[in-house]
């Protein structure tokens, strides 16, 4: 085995520990969501036992992270995304803000005038409203959204969102995997 190789397979044990940890995962909890032993999972952390792709693939869909988040070290210099927008619809723009798919994915987008078509599909969105208002439909709820106002929603709800007017909107689409939701919460200012 080359040292580069080595190098790569030494590093997987203490990401795996570091990534656990963050999450507050015991061995135990890790063992009982992914299916490998205790033992197993110790030994591979403590690097004992090299890593498989057995092994690593239940990993990274226990933590909901790409594989190569475990295999790799997160990339060092330049930390800055290379955005490539994408046209859709006329007038619509997509912008890509994360690059790795099976998490959640950020984007920017400018949505033009469009019919609304309620669509459901596994996930959970959060929608902020940077420019413009935002029409969301949920189910048989209306709701207009401002700047700085945010929407978060289950997709398995019919929904559809664009403009609330003939002007564009400008929002911040947060998309994720069922159950994954934003963590930070927000009340009624002190002055609304």
């Amino acid at each position: 085995m080359d040292a580069e190789l080595a190098e790569l397979l030494d590093g997987i044990g203490p990401r795996l520990r570091t990534l656990r940890r963050d999450r507050g995962l015991t061995l135990e909890a890790l063992s009982k969501d992914s299916g490998i032993s205790v033992s197993t999972l110790s030994r591979l952390e403590s690097g004992r036992r090299r890593p498989t792709l057995d092994l690593l693939i239940p990993l990274a869909r226990t933590h909901r992270v790409a594989l190569d988040q475990l295999v790799t070290a997160p990339a060092t210099g330049d930390p800055r995304v290379h955005l490539k927008p994408r046209s859709r619809e006329r007038g619509s723009v997509l912008v890509p803000l994360t690059q790795y798919p099976g998490r959640v994915q950020v984007f920017k987008q400018v949505l033009a005038q469009r019919e609304p078509r309620l669509v459901t599909h596994a996930g959970y969105e959060w929608l902020y409203v940077l420019a413009g208002r935002l029409r969301l439909v949920i189910g048989e709820r209306e709701l207009t959204l401002r700047p700085g106002e945010v929407a978060e929603f289950d997709t398995s709800e019919p929904h559809w969102f664009g403009p609330a007017d003939a002007e564009a909107v400008e929002i911040l689409h947060l998309f994720g995997p069922h159950g994954d939701q934003a963590v930070v919460r927000t009340g009624p200012t002190e002055n609304g």
